[in-house]
């Protein structure tokens, strides 16, 4: 596939000279829309992302969905917003965009350029410490690498369903997501192996039906007697958690147990100061609870929210 070129498999759509050029811009030289225009060219759909990685915000009309959201989002609406809004959904191949005024104050702001793996074919399994690199070595098949900051990014030929935590630091980056372009890697990519795709438990979080068998018949609730090494106060502690569960339970389609990961992750890392116990478990009860109420299977929801907790302290550590 001609989108491959980008990663160094095959060639690019139009093997121009300055194509080729563009595609060996150095990572540190900061010219972020020239790569961007680059990756584009080689068919491989990009995106501005903020210093740190994350995509920048909606603009007002986008604003809580208030669009009804891009037209190739799961919830598909009929935004064409010129702006880089949505996140992923907003990643593209066409330059007239990606050179536009409505791109341009992000351009000068990005800290790095995001792609969409799943649009030019691949998947990415994120691999974030030392551990989940020595499991990769001894489970999945040898492919493309590409460093990061704290481990790599292997690259498989095919796409699949995206899930974060599904062993701990591992993520799959492919469908309805995006990563961070750093650089084309080494290595032949080879197709995506069943053992991947094994690895994501299918969530889809719909409203549970009554009477669901779950083990969780009430939620667990956290209060000050079990934290009582935490030194934030329990009014701080309260308001992080339901808003963090807000963001569970408002996830009524899809992405709950992503979600629960994520909301874990960002609590744990709140009490890596504290002398402790500060109650992480309750927390994470309260958490698993909310998740399990929108439909994510209670196993699923359990293992995003625990590995969710380990990976926010040892991020903040």
């Amino acid at each position: 596939m001609t989108q491959h070129a980008a990663f160094g498999e095959g060639q690019p759509a139009r093997t121009t000279q300055t194509s080729r050029a563009s595609l060996r811009v150095p990572l540190g030289a900061r010219d972020h829309l020239r790569t961007a225009l680059a990756l584009a060219e080689a068919g491989v759909p990009v995106l501005p992302l903020r210093e740190g990685k994350g995509p920048f915000g909606n603009c007002h009309a986008c604003t809580h969905g208030a669009c009804g959201g891009r037209p190739n989002m799961k919830s598909a609406g009929t935004c064409h917003c010129p702006a880089p809004c949505h996140a992923w959904a907003a990643a593209t191949t066409d330059p007239r965009v990606i050179t536009s005024p409505a791109w341009a104050a992000a351009w000068r702001a990005a800290g790095v350029v995001g792609y969409h793996p799943a649009g030019c074919g691949l998947t990415v399994v994120d691999l974030d410490n030392a551990r989940a690199l020595d499991w990769a070595r001894h489970t999945l098949p040898a492919t493309r690498t590409v460093p990061t900051t704290r481990g790599e990014h292997w690259l498989y030929l095919g796409t699949m369903q995206s899930a974060n935590a599904v062993r701990p630091g591992v993520d799959i980056k492919s469908r309805m997501v995006y990563a961070r372009w750093l650089g084309p890697g080494t290595g032949t990519m080879t197709s995506l192996p069943s053992t991947a795709r094994a690895l994501v438990v299918k969530e889809e979080a719909t409203p549970a039906r009554a009477g669901v068998a779950s083990s969780l018949p009430m939620r667990a609730t956290w209060d000050r007697s079990v934290a009582h090494g935490c030194r934030h106060t329990e009014r701080y502690i309260r308001t992080g958690l339901e808003r963090g569960l807000a963001m569970v339970t408002a996830h009524t389609e899809s992405g709950a147990g992503s979600q629960a990961f994520g909301v874990a992750r960002f609590l744990a890392a709140q009490h890596t100061q504290c002398p402790g116990p500060c109650g992480l478990d309750a927390i994470g009860e309260e958490i698993v609870a909310a998740a399990v109420a929108v439909g994510v299977p209670e196993p699923y929801a359990q293992r995003a929210v625990a590995n969710g907790l380990a990976t926010g302290k040892e991020h903040a550590a």
